[in-house]
C-alpha cells in the first residue's frame, strides 16, 4: 500500500512543488483547505501522516489542528509546512511533538525525504557529513526580534563573513560574543576548516604563550616534548581569542607580531612558521580607555578593530526572551530525555521584567536548571530562581481579584483571536459576546489586532474603530 498524507493549506499554488514531489515518491496525496476536515480524515484512520500550514480556512487553525491532534493521536506524524515562519511557533510546535518544520520556499527536498522516512516508520535521515573540523554554531536559526542585535547578526553573515579581515566584537559577559564569532566562521570561506577558541582570561600569565604559540622539547622545565600551539592547530580557519582586553603586554607584543606578519615562533624555537588564520577577538572591556590607560597597546588596537561588532546586554532586547527561553527549553528537555515541556504566561512575564545580569548565559542556566528540577512538564513561576520570581513589580504581585481577572480576560481574548486569525465577527460568536463589545475590549485592553492580522491575505475586516 503507497503512503496516504493529508496536505491541510489555504493557498493551493503553494503546495503544487511539495505534492509533485511526494507523487514522484509514490505516495498518495490529499488535500484540504480547512482544519476541523483535516481533523476529521486523520481520525477515520485511512492516513500515514498529515502536512499543515498554521494559518488556515475556517474556525480551526493550525496550531490548533496540531495541538488537538498531539493530545488524541501522539504518535501521528504532523509535519509543518507554512510561509510564515516565525521562531516562537517553530519552538511551541517541537514541544507538540511535530516531527519537522520548513518555511515555503527553503530547502523542500530535505523535509519531503523527512516526511517520507518518518511517514514510513524510519529515522528521520541523518543530516549530510560535515568536516571533522566544521563548527556546529548553538542557535543561528535564532532570528533576533531586537532591531539592533539582528542587524549586527545579518551584517556579520553577509558582509564580515564573507572577508579575510580581523574583527572585534564587544559587549557584556554572556551576550552572545563567541556565537556571532562562530556565526562568522560558519558563513565564511573557512568553514569547514578548524575552528579555534582561547580564553585569554582563563589562562595563566605562565602558560598562554606557550598555548597560543606552541614550545619546543626542553624549552623549560617540563616541556619534555614538542607542542603545537594554537594558532598552528587553526591553520586555514578560525582563531577567536575571547577576553583578549586580559593578555599581557608581552603576548600583546607577540600578538601584534602575529598581525603584521602573519608568523609566529614556538616558545624556545627561533624558526618562523607561517601561519593562515583568520582571527576573531572579542572583550567585555573598553579597549579604547585600556589604550589610555596604557594597559593596552594602541598599535594592536587598530589592527584587531578592523571591524568592529557590538552587542547590546539581553536587558535591551527583552522581545527576545521568549524565543531564546523556548530554544533552550527545548535543548536541554531532549539532553534530559524529558517529554515536551512548556513555560507558563507568569513564569515569562517574570522573566522579561528580570533583567538578566549575567545576559544569556544566564538566562540560560535558569532554563537549564528548571529543566532539571521540575517534576511536571510545565515551567512555573515557582521553578524559576528568587531573584527572577521577585523581578515583577511588587503592585503585581499584589494585583486586586478585579485586575487579574482584567489580565485573564485580556489574555483569553488576545489567544482566541490569534487562532482565529483576527477575525473579531468570529471571535464574538465563539466568546458568546456582541461584537461591539468585543471590539471595546480589544481597545480598552491594547490588544495588537493589527499584528495577528499582518500575515494574513488582506482578508480580515477592518480594525475595531
Amino acid at each position: 500500500m503507497p503512503l496516504h498524507i493529508l496536505i491541510v493549506d489555504l493557498h493551493p499554488g503553494d503546495i503544487e512543488s511539495l505534492q509533485q514531489r511526494l507523487e514522484r515518491a509514490e505516495a498518495k496525496v490529499t488535500v484540504t483547505t480547512d482544519g476541523e476536515e483535516a481533523l476529521s480524515i486523520v481520525k477515520s484512520g485511512d492516513l500515514d501522516s498529515l502536512i499543515t500550514e498554521l494559518r488556515l480556512g475556517g474556525n480551526l487553525g493550525g496550531l490548533e489542528l496540531v495541538e488537538q491532534l498531539s493530545t488524541a493521536l501522539p504518535a501521528f506524524p504532523v509535519f509543518v509546512y507554512t510561509r510564515w515562519g516565525r521562531v516562537d511557533d517553530a519552538f511551541a510546535l517541537a514541544q507538540m511533538g511535530v516531527r519537522a518544520y520548513a518555511v515555503k520556499g527553503e530547502d523542500i527536498d530535505s523535509f519531503v525525504e523527512t516526511v517520507i522516512a518518518v511517514s514510513l516508520g524510519q529515522p528521520a535521515p541523518e543530516q549530510k557529513e560535515r568536516d571533522p573540523q566544521a563548527v556546529e554554531v548553538s542557535y543561528t536559526q535564532y532570528l533576533s526580534r531586537n532591531a539592533e542585535t539582528a542587524n549586527v547578526f545579518r551584517t556579520a553573515i553577509e558582509r564580515v563573513a564573507k572577508a579575510p579581515s580581523t574583527v572585534l566584537i564587544s559587549g557584556e559577559s554572556g551576550t552572545g560574543k563567541e556565537l556571532l564569532a562562530k556565526t562568522i566562521h560558519q558563513h565564511s570561506p573557512r568553514s569547514t576548516r578548524p575552528w579555534i577558541a582561547v580564553n585569554c582570561a582563563a589562562l595563566p600569565e605562565s602558560l598562554i604563550e606557550s598555548e597560543l604559540f606552541g614550545h619546543e622539547k626542553g624549552a623549560f622545565t617540563g616541556a619534555s616534548s614538542r607542542r603545537i600551539g594554537r594558532f598552528e592547530q587553526a591553520q586555514r580557519g578560525t582563531f577567536f581569542l575571547d577576553e583578549i582586553g586580559d593578555l599581557s603586554l608581552a603576548v600583546q607584543t607577540k600578538l601584534l607580531r602575529v598581525l603584521q606578519e602573519r608568523v609566529i615562533e614556538r616558545v624556545g624555537g627561533s624558526r618562523q612558521i607561517e601561519i593562515n588564520v583568520r582571527i576573531i577577538a572579542a572583550t567585555h572591556r573598553n579597549l579604547r580607555d585600556l589604550v589610555k590607560k596604557g594597559s593596552f597597546r594602541e598599535d594592536l588596537f587598530y589592527r584587531v578593530s578592523v571591524i568592529a561588532l557590538s552587542l547590546p546586554p539581553l536587558r535591551s532586547r527583552h522581545e527576545d526572551i521568549p524565543g531564546l527561553a523556548n530554544f533552550f527549553l527545548e535543548r536541554y528537555r531532549r539532553e534530559n530525555g524529558r517529554d515536551p515541556m512548556l513555560i507558563t504566561p507568569r513564569a515569562m512575564k517574570a522573566m522579561r521584567s528580570y533583567p538578566w545580569p549575567g545576559n544569556v548565559r544566564e538566562l540560560e542556566n535558569v532554563i537549564e536548571r528548571a529543566v532539571v528540577m521540575t517534576p511536571g512538564n510545565r515551567v512555573d513561576l515557582e521553578d524559576l530562581p528568587d531573584e527572577v520570581r521577585r523581578s515583577q513589580p511588587l503592585a503585581e504581585q499584589r494585583r486586586s481579584l478585579r485586575v487579574a481577572r482584567e489580565e485573564f480576560e485580556a489574555d483569553f481574548i488576545e489567544r482566541t483571536l490569534e487562532r482565529l486569525q483576527g477575525n473579531v465577527s468570529a471571535a464574538a460568536t465563539e466568546l458568546e459576546i456582541a461584537r461591539k463589545n468585543l471590539q471595546e475590549k480589544i481597545k480598552r485592553y491594547g490588544i495588537p489586532i493589527d499584528e495577528i492580522r499582518e500575515q494574513t491575505d488582506g482578508e480580515s475586516e477592518p480594525s475595531p474603530s
